[in-house]
């Protein structure tokens, strides 16, 4: 179920206290602790293409863009 799917259901059930505890209970979304969509770009918040490693927790494209303002440079 989306986001938006789980907010929608709190307007229908608003003036049933008990089925919404019920509906909040089974249906909430739950926290992220593994996988690709729990790091995201610090910068643009792309969550594909994630670079970690010293700690930089950047996407490729962003990284690409300040790599010389960091430090890195290109040896081909």
């Amino acid at each position: 179920m989306t986001t938006s799917d789980y907010r929608k259901a709190f307007k229908q059930l608003k003036n049933k206290p008990v089925k919404l505890a019920k509906f909040k209970k089974h249906n909430s979304p739950k926290p992220r602790t593994a996988g690709r969509a729990l790091r995201k770009c610090r910068r643009c918040g792309r969550m594909r293409a994630h670079n970690r490693k010293y700690g930089l927790n950047l996407c490729r494209q962003c990284f690409r863009e300040v790599a010389v303002k960091i430090g890195f440079r290109k040896y081909s």
